[in-house]
């Protein structure tokens, strides 16, 4: 089994900065892919950024420029260091990743952690 945990949400005012990161352990025989979504109340959880092996990134349009994700490799630890945030930015972060051979690959999800930005 694979265990994803997350840390580092908080309460932070408008335009603060927050990092969090994400620790893969257990049965991991390869990592395809990391992301974090967020899920804020009565919304569906949306993609805010992703990492591939090859370090392909994607994030979603209104956190670039302010979101940067990143990846210890050798750890199996993400991070998302988030800037300049905005109360939109509010949610639970939750960690992702994609783990496994080809047809064997399977989505793991972490709790969550939850980032609240408010004055």
């Amino acid at each position: 089994q694979v265990q994803l945990a997350e840390s580092g949400g908080a309460l932070v005012h408008p335009g603060g900065s927050l990092k969090l990161s994400c620790a893969a352990s257990g049965s991991i025989s390869i990592i395809n892919s990391m992301a974090w979504y967020r899920q804020a109340p009565g919304k569906q959880r949306e993609l805010v950024a992703a990492i591939r092996s090859d370090g392909e990134i994607r994030y979603r349009n209104s956190v670039k420029g302010r979101f940067t994700i990143s990846r210890d490799y050798a750890k199996n630890l993400v991070y998302l260091q988030m800037n300049s945030l905005k109360p939109e930015d509010t949610a639970v972060y939750v960690c992702n990743a994609d783990i496994g051979w080809a047809e064997s690959a399977t989505d793991y999800w972490g709790q969550g952690t939850q980032v609240t930005v408010s004055s």
